[in-house]
């Protein structure tokens, strides 16, 4: 596996190079904003490793801008930032993941290899559906009613998991285990905040919601009842 980090602490960002490197993995480095970026957008990474706090640009700005261009690539965020809102905003800039620093390196090789599994999942021609929206696992695609939409690599595995289990409640926990292969304090939001990007993008402007909220039970992919 190809991995892009972007980090500028020299002793973090060695001592997560080293790590990954004597676990098989090919590491590239980049020490600010503007490099990794450029470096990000002229190969081909399976991952990218990116701090938020990065000099000349920003790790928040540098997702975003990597989400135009590459959609798919799962990007793990790194921050010192450890509030629900810091984390969230990392989120919200196109973030499959976060890792508060300061962290154990089992912790971060984990992520890592439910973010590879979920973004390398489902080769073939194999497709889900349900209505007017599909999954084709293949190409890595949705649509629905013909209409291209673009997710992040978090936001597929978690519609997969969802259309895996269309007409099934799924919980909070389920989702969590399944998707996330981890576990958050159960006061987190991350769930909440993911579901309510795939409502934005497969729901809204469209006729006929599909995700659905049963409170205090989970969500359930379902068409809309006649």
């Amino acid at each position: 596996m190809r991995i892009l980090l972007v980090e500028d602490e020299p002793k973090v960002a060695s001592f997560i190079k080293k790590g990954l490197e004597e676990q098989s993995y090919e590491v590239d480095q980049a020490y600010d904003g503007n490099f990794g970026l450029k470096m990000a957008l002229q190969n081909e990474y399976d991952l990218i490793i990116l701090d938020i706090i990065l000099p000349h640009m920003n790790g928040l700005e540098v997702c975003q801008a990597v989400r135009k261009k590459k959609p798919q690539v799962p990007i793990l965020m790194l921050t010192a930032l450890g509030s629900t809102d810091d984390k969230i905003t990392g989120l919200d800039a196109g973030a499959d993941d976060y890792l508060t620093k300061p962290f154990e390196f089992k912790e971060l090789l984990a992520r890592l290899r439910a973010l590879a599994r979920r973004s390398g999942e489902g080769g073939g021609s194999e497709k889900l559906s349900i209505g007017d929206l599909e999954m084709d696992l293949g190409s890595k695609t949705v649509t629905r009613g013909g209409k291209p939409i673009n997710l992040t690599a978090r936001e597929f595995a978690l519609l997969h998991y969802l259309l895996r289990n269309r007409g099934r409640v799924v919980s909070r926990v389920d989702i969590t285990e399944n998707v996330w292969e981890t576990s958050f304090d159960t006061g987190s939001n991350v769930i909440d905040v993911y579901i309510n990007f795939l409502r934005k993008k497969i729901d809204k402007g469209f006729p006929g919601k599909l995700i659905h909220t049963l409170v205090g039970m989970g969500y359930v992919l379902k068409e809309d009842e006649a």
